[in-house]
């Protein structure tokens, strides 16, 4: 399988997918947030035909795609608008082009990428209340977050230089900037998928979403609330343990994302720990009696600010390790995991792992600075729910957290060495 064709088309689907939620949101006649992917992808399609019969092929495509456009202004001219005039847009002739194209593709040989296309088109048409919901949905701060993450992602992070430098070697400042659009990436994924899903999601998805985008946030969104509603307490508390949870679901991403070399030899711990969390979480659960309220609001998951106070915090770290490393040895590790761990599991997870695959650090000492760096992360929400949050909360909190970090100093002590 041809695996430069699936990235192809799947930043050629990403794209125009892009392209036409800002063109529906700003409420611009004609194409939208379907459309403009089966334009892209056709685009593609026809010039990979191209490369095999002709540069014709492609020009055709232009050709056809432009005279559709073209015969659509005319009929809004002369006719209804668009919004009016169910045959009037350009989605059923996009796709039936797109069709053609995929039925050249079969002819060819590529056969699972046409099928992939093929199942893409008929999900998008039949998908059109969905995602114009979507579209409805999203603010004036949701379409900016987007497109906060599309220019650190997109015009950002290809110019800087993917070069090491500084103490120990370690910095980077493309591979941190990665590490920034990664984070960016997940809070801002979560936050939409919130937002499709709708208000209605009720409080077990919230913590599921809560603990992708914030953990932290999440609990101190929740704390805050039990202080103005203090009959809200089991509920917060229920969801505070699913979002603390979802974490190790998080770290496991991000590591397979960043070194998916070593992600068979510590995924194995986050699951046990996951897994005990979850149990702890749905004890709880069966002890709520609150009704089910929404998942608070993510203020920004796109913040700019933020994203470069973690960059510095990753820079920080990763060179925090690699100075530990040299002149403490491995008890030096287990205090900077400890310490960076307290506000974001993030950086400490990401620069671990980046050094775990580039040897700095073995893979035994690195996944018991990340599940550290997790329990420093439980202690500090503690402290943040006895600050902000209602008396009954912390109470709750602190039997909920206190078997969880009990269960996390066990699987340290007990889980074999590796290597």
């Amino acid at each position: 399988m041809n695996l430069e064709i699936w990235q192809i088309l799947g930043v050629s689907l990403g794209l125009g997918l892009l392209v036409g939620l800002q063109r529906e949101w700003s409420k611009a006649e004609g194409a939208g947030i379907r459309t403009y992917p089966m334009i892209t992808v056709f685009g593609t399609v026809c010039a990979i035909l191209a490369e095999r019969y002709g540069g014709g092929i492609l020009f055709g495509g232009i050709l056809a795609v432009g005279a559709m456009m073209v015969m659509m202004k005319v009929m809004m001219n002369i006719n209804l608008p668009v919004s009016e005039h169910p045959h009037a847009g350009p989605t059923t002739g996009i796709a039936a082009l797109l069709m053609f194209a995929v039925g050249a593709m079969l002819a060819m040989g590529i056969i699972v990428p046409a099928m992939a296309i093929g199942g893409g088109v008929a999900v998008l048409l039949q998908w059109k209340k969905p995602l114009h919901g979507f579209v409805k949905r999203i603010g004036q701060a949701d379409i900016q977050a987007i497109f906060r993450l599309v220019l650190i992602a997109v015009v950002v992070l290809p110019v800087l230089p993917d070069k090491d430098f500084g103490p120990y070697g370690v910095l980077n400042l493309s591979h941190i900037w990665l590490m920034v659009v990664l984070i960016v990436g997940i809070s801002v994924g979560s936050y939409l998928v919130a937002k499709f899903l709708g208000a209605q999601a009720g409080s077990l998805l919230g913590g599921i979403l809560g603990g992708l985008i914030s953990s932290t946030a999440t609990t101190i969104s929740y704390a805050r609330r039990s202080k103005t509603v203090p009959g809200t307490s089991s509920l917060a508390a229920m969801v505070i343990m699913i979002a603390s949870a979802i974490v190790f679901v998080r770290v496991a991403f991000e590591i397979a994302v960043v070194a998916p070399g070593i992600l068979p030899f510590v995924l194995p711990q986050f699951i046990v720990m996951c897994i005990y969390m979850v149990v702890i979480a749905a004890v709880a659960w069966f002890f709520t009696k609150d009704g089910q309220e929404e998942l608070p609001e993510t203020e920004d998951p796109s913040d700019l600010g933020a994203a470069v106070v973690f960059g510095v915090l990753y820079a920080f770290v990763l060179v925090a390790v690699a100075a530990a490393k040299e002149y403490f040895g491995d008890q030096g590790l287990y205090i900077v995991a400890a310490v960076s761990g307290l506000t974001d599991m993030d950086a400490i997870t990401l620069s671990t792992a980046r050094m775990i695959e580039a040897e700095r650090v073995g893979i035994d000492t690195g996944w018991r600075m990340m599940m550290l760096g997790a329990m420093s992360n439980i202690l500090f929400k503690a402290g943040a729910v006895a600050i902000l949050g209602d008396r009954r909360l912390f109470s709750r909190i602190a039997l909920l957290f206190g078997f969880s970090l009990a269960g996390g100093a066990a699987l340290l002590l007990s889980w074999p060495k590796i290597g």
